[in-house]
Order: structure tokens, then C-alpha cells, then sequence
């Protein structure tokens, strides 16, 4: 899933070469299990595709899938994988949605919602989404539940992977004031030292969901996993449902 932000692009092109070793652990099977009941059997857009981890297993499944990424590296490795070449992917910033078309699902998966390093961004994804989709149609967000006391003045350092393969550590900012981190993942290999930036401005559930209702949308689950858990305060996740109209 690569960030649609002016640097998108080379983002995406620093990530695609490890983007699967780093997150090839996060099994999409609940995702799939959950979003293919949503689709109705119709069309299927992921906002940030990236390397398909979520896509390739949904289109598996008979939907017909279509994407839009910043990164051409990111697509080449979907490309690369079985299934890739027959899916139809836009390039370009997602928060304009420039695809033709309606669809019954849009989805945007593991945070990259928050690649949008705006609010005014964010809020015009919500509306260009709601353009896109069919009366009965969903748009589905996986995101973070913000928590700013993961930082101590405004920083923090951390190991976030160890294993036999590698290791990563994860150096951050917060600026709460805009609520915006900035990382470097520092990635550990055989191959030597990887330095992934990440960005995101991120947004409390309630602040989705007053987006959801500009763009003329509204809620109609939220659970906190993809298998359905149930979203409460100690929720560090969320996946939220908005459907249309």
C-alpha cells in the first residue's frame, strides 16, 4: 500500500524491494474473508495497492479488482506475482480517485488511509470515494487508533521486528499539533541497512467519521479487527464501514 503524497512515488520505490519481507507476516485472509461479502459481487477499488498483498487474494476470489498506487516499483512487484497482470491499476495520487466508473467496495488498508498528510486531503478522498460508488455501495477504512503516549517529547526510538531474518528499528517524530509522525524504519538484513521513511497525519475515529458525513456518507459498522472483535476504548485498531448513500 504505497502513500499518494507528492513523494509517493519514490516512497513506494524505497519500500517495494523489502515492503513484503517487512510485512509478508500480516496475513490477508481476515481481510479478504471480510470484504468480499461487501463487494455484492460487484466491482472492487483499493486506494493504494502497493505489492497486492490484500488484492491478489480478493480478485482469487472472482471479484474484479482494480488499484491505485504512486509507485511503479510497488506495481512491478504485484505485477510480478500470480494474478498480478490481470489486475487494472490507476497510477497516481488516490485521494482524487481518478478511475472511471462506480464500484460496490472501496477500500483502503493497513493505515495508508493516513499517507493523506492533510486534513483537506483526507476530506476530499471521503468525497471523490463517494462519487465512485453505487447507492448501497461501502467504503472501507483499516487504521490505527491514534495513542500520542507513544511518544516521550515528541520522540520516540524502538525495535518493532527481530528474528532470524533481520531486524528493524523505528526512529519517530510527533507532531501533535498537525498530527503528523515521521519515521525512518531502519531495516536489517544480509543485503545491509534499508532506511524506509514513513509519514502520516493521522485522525481519531470520530474525525473519520464527520469527514464520512461531508461527503455524504455514514457509518454503519466498526469493529476492531478484520475478523469482527468488537471496537471498545482499548481498541488500537479499527475497521470502519461507510456506506453510500
Amino acid at each position: 500500500m504505497t502513500p499518494p503524497t507528492s513523494d509517493a512515488a519514490s516512497y513506494g520505490d524505497r519500500w517495494a524491494s523489502v515492503y513484503d519481507d517487512v510485512h509478508g507476516h500480516v496475513d490477508p485472509g481476515p481481510a479478504v474473508e471480510r470484504l468480499k461479502p461487501m463487494a455484492q459481487g460487484g466491482r472492487v477499488l483499493e486506494l493504494g495497492i502497493g505489492t497486492g498483498r490484500i488484492a491478489l487474494p480478493l480478485a482469487a476470489q472472482g471479484l474484479e479488482v482494480h488499484g491505485i498506487d504512486a509507485s511503479t516499483e510497488m506495481v512491478e512487484q504485484l505485477r510480478q506475482k500470480p494474478g498480478g497482470a490481470g489486475i487494472e491499476v490507476t497510477m497516481g495520487d488516490f485521494a482524487d480517485v481518478g478511475v472511471d466508473g462506480s464500484f460496490n467496495l472501496v477500500f483502503v488498508a493497513f493505515n495508508t488511509f493516513f499517507a493523506l498528510l492533510t486534513q483537506d486531503d483526507q476530506v476530499r478522498c471521503f468525497r471523490n470515494v463517494a462519487e465512485h460508488l453505487v447507492d448501497g455501495g461501502v467504503f472501507v477504512i483499516e487504521a490505527f487508533v491514534p495513542d500520542p503516549t507513544r511518544w516521550e517529547r515528541g520522540q520516540r526510538v524502538g525495535a518493532s521486528r527481530v528474528d532470524d531474518r533481520g531486524a528493524m528499528l523505528e526512529l519517530s517524530t510527533h507532531d501533535a499539533a498537525r498530527q503528523i509522525t515521521s519515521s525512518q524504519q531502519v531495516f536489517f538484513d544480509e543485503d545491509g541497512v534499508h532506511l524506509l521513511p514513513v509519514q502520516v497525519r493521522y485522525a481519531w475515529p470520530a474525525e473519520l467519521d464527520l469527514m464520512a458525513q461531508l461527503a455524504g456518507l455514514r457509518l454503519v459498522s466498526r469493529s476492531a479487527d478484520w475478523r469482527g472483535g468488537a471496537f471498545n476504548s482499548n481498541s488500537t485498531h479499527h475497521v470502519s464501514v461507510y456506506a453510500h448513500p
